[in-house]
């Protein structure tokens, strides 16, 4: 297992251009500061280097906000309350470093408002219910209640969503006034959608639905229930937030 300064000091960190992706991004975005204690401990755990996107994000940002919070994605942690939790808090890191553990579904990355969760393949995605390559970026979609691949790596899936392409990707998803709504909540909360976004009368006039600030833990536990109920198994983890 490698030691705390061999994951950091490294000739190419991918902060540097990450850094600059996020200062020239064209959607809304906001990086949130970083605990660094945490953040070294999750890169530990891990066991990624500071030349990956995930090892950049872990140890210098406490999480990233991007379209005034409609997507978040999961960095070192901040203050409580007042920020994201890390990325081994939503993933259930254990409490002292253990070379034996692994994210046994794969890594929760992300999540969007609306409950929606990006997740990391693991070794055997197929295992877990999980479509996709090993390592590849999956997304629990909030309104069919099923994993969807993604095809990309971790790097990808930041780049693509700095790049604006996820406004395409939630065609049918966002109401006039979305932005709004998102940029009203919490970083602990997300949208609950009534009647639910998987049911035909939200897929017929989602701006129609009745929606409130909840818990995310809330949302996606709802999501979580539905989808056991109607399909033939549940999602499996989507984070602990």
């Amino acid at each position: 297992m490698r030691q705390i300064d061999e994951l950091t000091d490294v000739d190419t960190p991918a902060w540097p251009e990450l850094e600059a992706m996020l200062t020239a991004a064209p959607v809304p975005v906001r990086v949130l500061p970083a605990d660094r204690d945490e953040g070294r401990r999750c890169l530990l755990q891990l066991q990624v280097t500071a030349r990956s996107s995930l090892g950049a994000l872990v140890l210098n940002t406490g999480g990233v906000l991007l379209d005034d919070g409609w997507v978040r994605v999961f960095g070192g942690g901040g203050t409580p309350g007042g920020s994201l939790p890390s990325l081994g808090q939503v993933n259930r890191f254990p409490a002292v470093l253990d070379s034996a553990w692994h994210p046994g579904t794969g890594l929760v990355v992300g999540q969007d408002a609306l409950g929606g969760v990006f997740a990391l393949n693991g070794h055997e995605p197929a295992a877990a219910g999980r479509p996709g390559e090993p390592g590849q970026m999956t997304y629990f979609a909030p309104d069919t209640l099923e994993w969807e691949a993604m095809e990309l790596g971790h790097s990808g899936w930041v780049a693509w969503l700095l790049s604006g392409q996820s406004a395409t990707f939630y065609d049918g998803l966002r109401w006039p006034g979305w932005r709004e709504e998102a940029a009203a909540l919490a970083p602990s909360q997300g949208i609950a959608v009534y009647p639910f976004l998987w049911s035909e009368e939200a897929h017929a006039d989602l701006a129609g639905t009745t929606r409130r600030a909840a818990p995310m833990r809330e949302v996606l536990a709802v999501a979580a229930d539905f989808a056991e109920r109607m399909g033939p198994a549940g999602p499996g983890f989507l984070g602990q937030v």
